[in-house]
């Protein structure tokens, strides 16, 4: 029985939109439907409407989301409407109420589920994957595609999503895997957004709040103002000290990023309250809330002091004062009772929570938040602030992508209570306003898998099944669609690259003489190379198909040249050897000038990046008369004359010689694209079987027999990003005959990842024996990652031991204020002893040691 669409319209208040109708129709009809959206839009309608259908049809539905804190959120709104009885949750952290009808968890478990053959599966009638876009994050990204290949056929999917530009191509993919597909698309976002530049002009001391775009492009304003600005690089010193009145004059200003305080008043006067301001930093969140307080911001009212109280006291009542303390509370409180405060994932999450309560009940105006704040957690504000539109990623800065930027204004506007939202952008000497323009007005967020055969995955594909069903299912996934999809237009492009080769290579001929002789006389002459080298002049001589002797490393032989390049340090060829290997020889892999012994006719498909091409090529070295090696009649210290050439009688030169320019930049582009034609055939299975090599060589896989050993079947059931690191380490009992501290002080050397730019403190160990212990994981995960490059895949991430003595002293007894250092935030504690938690739980499940088993328990 399908739920009366009426009784949504009262729930919500609101009309149901297009985009809405047309999923329940999709639904309805029996099809997997796509929903793809702008944030505050209404998905989540499409998704109740499925669930409602389905517990009237006696089925479950199970709501999955990429992040507990969602999880957790989604959770208290169905419980809110349906009752606690009838939902449950499960994320690794909570099991609560887990056969209920309706079951949110993380996409994580339901993989486990469908890996382990759980009964929890049955009567299962949908599926819910919210924020479905995550299927392009690097490491968690394969969960998705996990879920979508491998769970039983009859079971529905709606897939909520951010708006991509090719949710087209998600939905035909899901039809090729599940059956049909609706991609239900909205554009429009429910509230209009305003997209504002904010310039601090420090020569005339003024603010200026500016339209990006007019009329859809960008605001010439901002253009000149931006224009007007001196820009000095970084690290570059003396721009402040600069005379004011000079600039005055000159027309150039002192342009400046907004301080925070002053872009909070600019948002008051103008009425943009409530903001989530970004700031891609921890600290500077942290600091940026203390400085208005210090600064005498205060938007809060006596009743609402009163009330921020209330809920902190009930948000925090069973965190000991000694450990609220250690957490900052009185700043904590103090900011939050002037109405600003931080978010971001260092604190612990009753503080996040605190924070999000009293910004949804209007107490709090100011929120400066990292973009995880950006993921799924209902809080919508009047106005977003973006401070930078770079972010350091760990290792560099980089600019964010139209997708993050979408994310992070599609806060921006309350809908009901908004007419408009407004998102700002401060002014950056690094970011010019064209930039900005672009991201503001770009609709281009393109989804790209991210899937990759992992240890654990390829461990489940072998105990579920046979060799060729296993290689199938690796082809279903989204990666090697794109993938295959992009070859065709590859290979397209590169029939028409050929066509216009083969007819630049014959406009470049020259009936007076060798055309690419001359080319590379001229350029010696010129002195491009640097030299008139004669070793680099006869390199120049050679053309394609020329057969010289080479001598480099343990070649010694005929080889053809099949292309050259011109590079910074002289003329680099690709050549052929009779073996059909390719090598690549300069200058200095020559000791005399190298002399043409041959001459070959080179398959007309240039593709040297192809082994079949380069096998013709070596036939064709093989079968051709040879002149034997000359004498060494030409020293690096000789000279070469030049006598004229018989191409410079030709009328035409000019025009031949641009041909042949053309022909060898069109040459480089199909040797880039037959490469990545390449590729894209061979990358997966390539990964895969690296995967089940690796696997081999730890005798996990009998591959002849396609069976798991032991040790392999325990992989199965390790969930985790270091998982064959942990399977190994109790593999070899490096874990085993060790009390409950010490291993997880242990264990917390696969979970934590220290992400600080400044070098991670000495670590702890209790013992010479435990630091012994230590040293052998460390062993493992070195000869794992020598394995991993000998088979070309990515490196796993190495294990880190600086979290060790914070492990072992929490599960000793001490309390969080003893074992937190100064520079582990609060939340990081606590989300990596719950990952410390969860690696424990599987532990006390898979070791094979009784006394391991019992003591992860413990």
């Amino acid at each position: 029985m399908r739920p009366d669409r009426n009784d949504l319209l009262s729930r919500y208040g609101f009309p149901l939109d297009r985009f809405q109708v047309e999923a329940f129709d999709a639904l309805d009809a029996g099809h997997h439907v796509v929903v793809a959206a702008p944030t505050g839009s209404g998905k989540t309608v499409v998704a109740e409407y499925g669930i409602e259908t389905m517990r009237r049809a006696g089925k479950r539905s199970f709501y999955t989301a990429p992040i507990k804190a969602l999880s957790n959120q989604k959770y208290r709104d169905l419980a809110d409407f349906y009752g606690d009885e009838r939902v449950g949750l499960l994320t690794g952290d909570n099991s609560i109420n887990g056969d209920a009808e309706i079951v949110v968890m993380t996409t994580e478990v339901l993989r486990n589920m469908i890996y382990a053959g759980s009964r929890g599966l049955d009567h299962l009638g949908v599926v819910v994957l919210d924020e479905v876009h995550f299927l392009q994050d690097a490491y968690r990204g394969p969960v998705w595609e996990e879920v979508i290949i491998h769970l039983p056929q009859h079971i529905g999917l709606i897939c909520l999503s951010a708006t991509v530009s090719n949710t087209a191509e998600l939905a035909e993919w899901i039809t090729t895997v599940r059956g049909p597909t609706d991609a239900i698309i909205e554009t429009r976002r429910p509230v209009e957004l305003e997209n504002m530049y904010l310039v601090a002009d420090r020569t005339n001391d003024r603010l200026h709040l500016l339209p990006t775009l007019i009329d859809g492009h960008p605001n010439n304003d901002a253009v000149r103002l931006d224009g007007s600005a001196v820009r000095f690089r970084r690290g570059q010193r003396g721009s402040r000290e600069r005379d004011d009145r000079g600039l005055r004059g000159s027309g150039l200003r002192h342009l400046a990023t907004p301080g925070r305080v002053e872009t909070v008043e600019v948002l008051a006067e103008r009425g943009l309250l409530p903001a989530i301001y970004f700031i891609f930093s921890r600290n500077q969140c942290d600091e940026a809330a203390q400085v208005c307080v210090e600064s005498g911001v205060r938007f809060t009212t006596d009743d609402e002091r009163a009330r921020i109280r209330t809920i902190m006291d009930a948000r925090l009542d069973g965190i000991l004062d000694d450990d609220l303390a250690v957490l900052g509370y009185p700043r904590f409180r103090a900011q939050l009772e002037s109405g600003v405060a931080p978010h971001h994932a260092g604190m612990v999450p009753p503080f996040k929570e605190v924070v999000e309560a009293c910004f949804s009940e209007g107490l709090i105006r100011v929120v400066f938040a990292t973009e995880t704040l950006a993921v799924g957690i209902n809080m919508p504000a009047r106005s977003v602030v973006i401070e930078k539109l770079t972010k350091f990623t760990g290792d560099h800065h980089e600019q964010l992508s139209p997708g993050q930027y979408t994310q992070l204004t599609g806060r921006a506007g309350r809908r009901g209570i908004d007419d408009r939202g407004t998102a700002v952008v401060c002014w950056s000497p690094f970011v010019r306003f064209d930039q900005v323009a672009e991201l503001a007005s770009s609709r281009s967020f393109h989804l790209r898998s991210a899937f990759r055969p992992t240890y654990n995955m390829a461990a489940n594909l072998v105990t579920t099944y046979d060799a060729d069903e296993a290689r199938q299912l690796l082809s279903l996934s989204f990666a090697q669609y794109q993938a295959d999809r992009g070859v065709v237009k590859l290979q397209s492009r590169l029939h028409r690259l050929h066509d216009r080769l083969e007819g630049h290579l014959a406009d470049a001929e020259s009936p007076f003489g060798d055309i690419h002789d001359y080319a590379h006389l001229k350029a010696a002459q010129s002195g491009k190379r640097g030299r008139n080298d004669p070793i680099e002049i006869a390199l120049m001589r050679l053309r394609p198909g020329s057969v010289i002797y080479a001598n480099k490393g343990k070649y010694r032989g005929p080889v053809a040249v099949v292309a050259t390049a011109n590079r910074k340090g002289g003329l680099r060829l690709t050549v052929v050897t009779a073996g059909a290997d390719r090598l690549y020889l300069a200058a200095e892999d020559f000791v005399v000038a190298p002399k043409p012994i041959g001459q070959v006719r080179l398959p007309a498909k240039y593709a040297p990046n192809r082994h079949d091409y380069r096998r013709a090529v070596g036939r064709l070295i093989k079968a051709a008369k040879l002149e034997p090696r000359g004498p060494r009649e030409r020293s690096r210290d000789g000279g070469t004359s030049y006598a004229p050439h018989p191409v410079e009688n030709d009328p035409d030169l000019k025009e031949r010689l641009r041909a042949l320019g053309q022909a060898r930049r069109i040459q480089n582009e199909i040797a880039d694209v037959e490469s990545r034609v390449e590729g894209h055939h061979h990358s997966l299975a390539a990964e895969f079987d690296g995967v089940l090599e690796i696997l081999r060589s730890y005798d996990m896989i009998d591959l002849d027999e396609w069976r798991l050993t032991e040790s392999g079947e325990r992989l199965t059931r390790t969930f985790h990003e270091s998982d064959l690191l942990i399977a190994l380490a109790l593999d070899r009992g490096t874990l085993d005959g060790l009390d409950a501290p010490t291993l997880a002080g242990l264990v917390s050397t696969f979970v934590y990842e220290h992400r600080s730019q400044d070098e991670p403190p000495r670590p702890w160990f209790p013992s010479g024996e435990i630091a012994a212990r230590w040293r052998k994981i460390e062993a493992i995960s070195v000869d794992l990652a020598a394995l991993e490059r000998s088979v070309g895949l990515s490196e796993h991430r190495a294990p880190e031991p600086t979290f060790f003595a914070v492990a072992h002293g929490w599960v000793a007894g001490e309390g969080f204020a003893e074992v937190v250092e100064h520079d582990l935030t609060g939340g990081d504690f606590v989300r990596t002893m719950k990952q410390l938690i969860d690696v424990l739980g599987q532990i006390a499940q898979i070791a094979g040691d009784g006394g391991t088993r019992r003591t992860a328990r413990q």
